[in-house]
């Protein structure tokens, strides 16, 4: 029988655990040296400047991409080793939504979040069209289940693609820039969804954005990379990483303000 989140994580300890992670393409190197972890129940948004390894770090915590060197710990499961049926384990804890959304565009919105049903459970299909539904009331799109993806706007694709990370009842939901592409307002109301899936399912969530509005409305932390320096240079609540930043790039960055000394562009 495979072990419960609390139990493989102790009951009370973090259900992400980054120790000494080093991100490398060959021999070229993306970031090295990161090490933080993630309670049940928070928000953590991943942030940094251009080229600094945000979604490498993003692809490396979910498996898709294995780790040069350090560990990777998701509910308790060591993402590098993980193999058979404690790796389908591990998989049905997480949700990936990714930036463009990836939906089928050959499927309907109903058909898409059915896919990880389809894939790892044996329900009956009355019962996987029932789920797809409630996940897809969850996010708001219950009265566009038979649209196709080209029939919906990008911020309902968004949703939709949320909607399927939902559709196993995983305790973590990892979001490759939710909000990119979206005008303000969508933006906005993304972020008060993943705010009331927290609040309502008690789910925890690791995002990548460069959205500063949507980093200071949903993140408990940030995780800053930088990518001149190749690691994590920062961590904390983004308002305080505003208002007592580090360095002169730290302050720039959170303030969206454009450094001009030579030699502090990264």
């Amino acid at each position: 029988m495979a072990l419960s989140v609390e139990e493989h994580t102790g009951g009370g300890g973090p259900l992400i655990r980054v120790e000494k992670l080093r991100a490398a393409f060959g021999p070229r190197t993306i970031f090295s040296d990161v090490s933080f972890e993630v309670g049940a129940g928070e928000i953590i948004v991943i942030v940094g400047d251009s080229g600094c390894g945000k979604s490498t770090l993003l692809m490396n915590m979910i498996g898709l991409y294995k780790p040069a060197d350090g560990k990777i710990e998701v509910a308790g499961f060591d993402v590098g080793t993980v193999t058979g049926k404690d790796r389908l384990a591990m998989l049905r804890m997480i949700g990936v939504a990714y930036q463009s959304g990836a939906l089928f565009g050959s499927m309907t919105l109903r058909e898409n979040i059915r896919l990880p049903l389809e894939e790892f459970t044996d329900l009956e299909s009355d019962a996987m069209d029932a789920i797809a539904l409630s996940k897809l009331n969850l996010v708001g799109l219950a009265h566009a289940a038979e649209l196709l993806p080209s029939q919906v706007s990008g911020g309902m694709q968004k949703r939709a693609a949320i909607a399927r990370a939902m559709a196993l009842d995983p305790k973590i939901i990892f979001l490759d820039e939710p909000s990119a592409g979206l005008d303000p307002i969508t933006s906005a109301a993304l972020d008060s969804l993943i705010l009331e899936l927290r609040k309502m399912l008690g789910m925890t969530f690791v995002v990548v954005s460069h959205e500063l509005p949507s980093i200071y409305t949903i993140a408990d932390r940030c995780i800053v990379l930088q990518a001149s320096k190749k690691t994590k240079v920062a961590e904390g609540p983004p308002a305080q990483l505003r208002d007592h930043p580090l360095d002169e790039w730290m302050r720039a960055f959170f303030n969206r303000d454009t450094i001009m000394a030579k030699g502090n562009v990264a």
